[in-house]
Formats: structure tokens, C-alpha cells, sequence
């Protein structure tokens, strides 16, 4: 774990409705989660930790991210891994069509409230995308990211150096300037995956533990 900065204030652990959670998005209210392991979606209530609404996805659910009344999930798809934005329906099921992510290939999600952001891990950019996958913008990060929210016009990522590391940290990166300002903020104990956000607080899992997690959040 590094050392130099301090670590995030963990406010609660709570036990994920599923084996690996790995994406994890927030509407304000409620939790939802995709597993790596089971393949579905839950809806979970964040105070009471309990399950309203579980979906089959059509493939293997990484980043979520909250569009109104729809997710957008980043979903695997396939023997060769190829990488697709579904729409979910909260309440409702996944729609038919899909967008494919950028060189098919991509982990977490993020929505600014106009535009959607891609994360490619091993090439350490965020992509803008319009509602048909076009690329608009690249934006490079000095590190891997394994979550990702905008809140205030602002990414906060978890992110480690190399998929061997115990290295993790919180990121604060402000892309409406030209050259990318970056701010690491906080240091993370554990391999966190996703990053949402309810208001208040930040929310991660703890995919080796299958917990969830809820964190003060920082000022960038």
C-alpha cells in the first residue's frame, strides 16, 4: 500500500449482493451493482443493504453509470472479449441495442450529464463519446484506472500503476483546461473497483472481500 498519502476515511463496509462485485453506480438513493462472477445486475438499497431489482445482463458487466432513468453499462460480450455500452431500463430489462466502446475495448463508465467517458485501463485514457461510440476527445492518465465518476465537472478515479500492484489511490483530474490538471488525493487499502458518487459521499467494492464500501469524500 503506499505510504505517503493518507488513506481514505472508510464511513461503512457493507456485504455486496453478489460474488466479485465489480461495477458500481449510484442514483442518489440507490446502489447498483454488476457481478463479474454471476453476470447480473442488482439494485440495492445503500441504507438498508437489501436487493429491489436483479436483472440477467447479456454478457459480463463491468463500469455502470446512471443516466436518468437508464444505466449505461460497459458489458463483455463474446469469446474474443469485445467490449459494448448496453442500456438498462431501471425497473424494466436491458434494450437490444448496443454501442460498441472504442477499438472494442474498455472498463468503466462515466456520464457528465451531456457526454459519456470510457476508461481503457492498459492504455491509460479517458474517451468522450457521443450517443453512437464516435470518439470525440482523449484524455490521458498518468496511471491505470479501475473506477471513475465526474462530480462537479471533475473525474475522480481509483487507479493503480500496473495490474501487479497493491498500489491504489484516489485521482482527481480537471479535463476542462487544455493540459489535464491531475491531483492524487488519497491512498486506498484494498484493490477498489468502481467509483460512484451519492451526494454526500464516494461508494467502491472490494471485490477480494465482496464488500461494498462508502468513503468521505475529498475536495479536489
Amino acid at each position: 500500500m503506499n505510504q505517503t498519502f493518507a488513506a481514505i476515511e472508510e464511513l461503512l463496509r457493507m456485504p455486496a449482493p453478489c460474488p466479485a462485485p465489480m461495477g458500481v453506480a449510484c442514483d442518489g438513493t440507490d446502489l447498483w451493482i454488476g457481478s463479474f462472477e454471476t453476470n447480473r445486475i442488482y439494485g440495492v438499497r445503500a441504507l438498508q443493504g437489501t436487493v429491489f431489482e436483479e436483472a440477467q445482463a447479456p454478457g459480463r458487466p463491468f463500469g455502470i453509470t446512471v443516466t436518468g432513468d437508464a444505466l449505461r453499462v460497459v458489458m463483455s460480450e463474446g469469446s474474443d472479449d469485445d467490449r459494448y455500452i448496453r442500456r438498462y431500463i431501471m425497473g424494466k430489462r436491458f434494450k437490444s441495442e448496443k454501442i460498441p466502446c472504442p477499438d472494442l475495448t474498455g472498463s468503466f463508465i462515466a456520464y457528465d450529464g451531456d457526454r459519456l467517458y470510457i476508461s481503457q485501463r492498459d492504455n491509460q485514457v479517458i474517451i468522450e463519446v457521443d450517443e453512437t461510440g464516435t470518439v470525440l476527445r482523449t484524455i490521458p492518465v498518468p496511471r491505470q484506472i479501475t473506477g471513475m465518476v465526474v462530480v462537479g465537472g471533475r473525474f475522480y478515479l481509483v487507479t493503480t500503476p500496473s495490474r501487479t500492484s497493491d498500489d491504489y489511490r484516489l485521482l482527481c483530474l480537471d479535463a476542462r483546461r487544455e493540459l489535464p490538471e491531475v491531483h492524487e488525493l488519497a491512498s486506498l487499502p484494498f484493490a477498489g473497483r468502481s467509483l460512484a458518487f451519492d451526494g454526500s459521499k464516494f461508494w467502491t467494492s472490494d471485490r477480494d472481500r465482496n464488500e461494498l464500501v462508502a468513503f468521505a469524500k475529498i475536495d479536489c
